[in-house]
């Protein structure tokens, strides 16, 4: 293990010190994209999308929940699987309290192709509460791009509504969705970091959180991610 060198207390707040002037300038550049982000041209979202709710057919805009916004996570879980994609499970389990963003007038949502009696069990087993509507079905998957003749990739996608008429804002794809997974940014200060450099996959490492004490299980395959669309 390569720790780093032990110096003084006043060697270190030195260091210290000129890091933090590199971390500020990624803060700026941070807030500076996101404003850039905000200013982007939107899409009028013209087709009629059916959803599969627990308690029924819903519409794209009843996703809303009556908010102005709307986040989605595009979560891997297609009608063929036995389980959610544990990437986006682990992305799931960093949303955190949803009241923070419906505070915001802003509603979150997970959308997958599984049926949702393939979604309700896992949802359970996991212990979330986000709302999980399934579009098996419809053209939602392969229009927002996260479903392709290459197979699935997991996504967010952003949208706004201004009465009943709903645009689509943004999108984000592989890893851009780092940001969502909380833990990373927690390990990312510390000394031993994300321990990935000496894995064939970065994410060789994941499990399903209730999958880590179990010997041998859950590591990903062909069959979760292809992994074509992922950008170091």
């Amino acid at each position: 293990m390569n720790l780093p060198k032990v110096v003084s207390r006043e060697e270190w707040l030195e260091a210290r010190r000129a890091l933090l002037e590199k971390e500020k300038e990624v803060t700026r550049a941070r807030d500076m994209i996101a404003a850039e982000r905000r200013k982007l041209p939107m899409v009028r979202v013209e087709k009629e999308y059916r959803f599969e709710a627990p308690n029924g057919t819903v519409s794209l805009l009843d996703l809303f929940e009556g908010r102005r916004q709307l986040i989605v996570r595009h979560f891997m879980f297609g009608p063929d699987d036995d389980e959610g994609c544990i990437g986006c499970s682990m992305q799931t389990d960093s949303v955190g309290e949803l009241a923070h963003m419906w505070a915001r007038d802003t509603t979150f949502v997970l959308v997958s192709q599984a049926p949702q009696a393939k979604l309700q069990p896992f949802k359970a087993r996991m212990g979330w509460t986000v709302p999980w509507y399934s579009s098996f079905g419809s053209d939602f998957n392969y229009d927002y791009e996260v479903s392709t003749e290459q197979g699935e990739s997991p996504g967010v996608s952003a949208f706004v509504r201004d009465g009943a008429d709903v645009f689509f804002t943004y999108s984000i794809f592989d890893r851009g969705g780092d940001i969502f997974k909380n833990f990373y940014n927690y390990l990312d200060i510390t000394v031993l970091g994300r321990q990935e450099d000496q894995l064939e996959h970065p994410w060789d490492w994941w499990r399903h959180k209730d999958r880590y004490d179990v010997e041998g299980a859950a590591v990903p395959g062909d069959n979760w991610w292809n992994g074509t669309r992922y950008q170091s």
